[in-house]
């Protein structure tokens, strides 16, 4: 994700390692969740359903990412990243399969899911 300057990760629960290393990298990074979380100094948050997005959210960001990402959420994240002309880069739980149309990118111990057009 190094390509891209502003992210927005989708449902960051209480992992926020990707998000602090990437803030870290000289990212700007906004972390959003359905519930209010703790996030580090310097990664924004806002409490936003992806079922309804906050079109503010995204508006700026180069990428939108998810770690974790259940299947039924697949189509809503792409839809919230394509409406502001962003990437949308994802991993899914264990064996599930990707629910939109992807590329795949291998990374030491994970599968990163990259939604085509």
């Amino acid at each position: 994700m190094s390509d891209f300057e502003r992210l927005v990760e989708v449902g960051i629960g209480e992992r926020t390692d990707v998000a602090a290393a990437l803030a870290d990298a000289g990212k700007t990074v906004t972390a959003t969740d359905i519930y209010p979380r703790e996030v580090p100094a310097n990664v924004a948050f806002a409490e936003d359903d992806v079922l309804d997005p906050d079109p503010a959210l995204y508006r700026d960001a180069d990428a939108v990412y998810a770690l974790n990402l259940p299947p039924e959420l697949h189509r809503p994240v792409l839809d919230a990243a394509r409406r502001h002309d962003a990437a949308f880069l994802f991993t899914t739980l264990g064996g599930d399969p990707p629910a939109v149309p992807v590329e795949r990118e291998t990374v030491p111990g994970e599968t990163i899911f990259v939604a085509r057009d």
